[in-house]
């Protein structure tokens, strides 16, 4: 009884803490997600769930085809933004879609923060793109400081044609890229061998979207 009612006031703690600070606050970020249910996004129920104001996505006991995603749901598509969150990663392979296509049956295109166990961490990967990974950012960076089986603060910002990724303070990617500067945000689950993921702290801050330059 007495782990029963520890668990929950760890659970009700971990909810009365403030997902913005005070100085987020007033520089314009604002929570991404409500910390109790999943009404603002879509995705495969059988693999996404909230728990104690977390995000928990797992295919330990559902074998997928494909990658497939939890969809943000918004009217308008995310352009220029500032994005922090905490992630969790147990093996297997995530990442945070952004500025990227939906296509059917929780499935997205285009930009990926990546992570994966040992690897990929701080990269930006085209997702079911020609390019692969278009930016290494593990080897040399991310490697140095990422926190297995911990939480770790991923940062994905982007102005413009200027996208930049920070794995625990430290910048690990910066590419300029034009080929689609508006589009949604997805949290990723990897095809293969059962894996888990977290993420929590999700805060995010809108920049006003620059007209994109047209090609010479």
């Amino acid at each position: 009884m007495k782990f029963v009612v520890s668990l929950l006031l760890a659970a009700l703690s971990a909810l009365a803490q403030p997902v913005v600070s005070k100085e987020e606050k007033k520089d314009g970020f604002k929570p991404l997600f409500n910390r109790r249910n999943l009404r603002q996004w879509r995705g495969d129920a059988r693999l996404w769930r909230v728990s104690n104001g977390v995000i928990v996505g797992t295919t330990d006991d559902v074998q997928i085809l494909h990658n497939t995603f939890l969809i943000y749901k918004t009217k308008k598509e995310l352009a220029d933004f500032h994005l922090k969150l905490q992630v969790r990663l147990r093996n297997g392979s995530s990442g945070v879609q952004f500025r990227s296509e939906e296509l059917p049956d929780f499935v997205a295109r285009g930009l990926q923060a990546d992570m994966a166990e040992g690897d990929r961490w701080g990269s930006i990967y085209d997702e079911k793109g020609k390019r692969g990974v278009i930016v290494n950012g593990w080897k040399g960076k991310a490697e140095n400081v990422v926190k297995p089986e911990d939480w770790n603060d991923y940062e994905i910002i982007c102005q413009g044609e200027n996208i930049t990724i920070k794995v625990n303070g430290l910048v690990t990617a910066e590419l300029k890229d034009s080929t689609r500067r508006a589009g949604i945000l997805a949290l990723q689950l990897h095809r293969g061998p059962g894996m888990k993921v977290y993420f929590r702290k999700m805060r995010i801050k809108r920049f006003p979207s620059a007209p994109a330059v047209p090609a010479a």
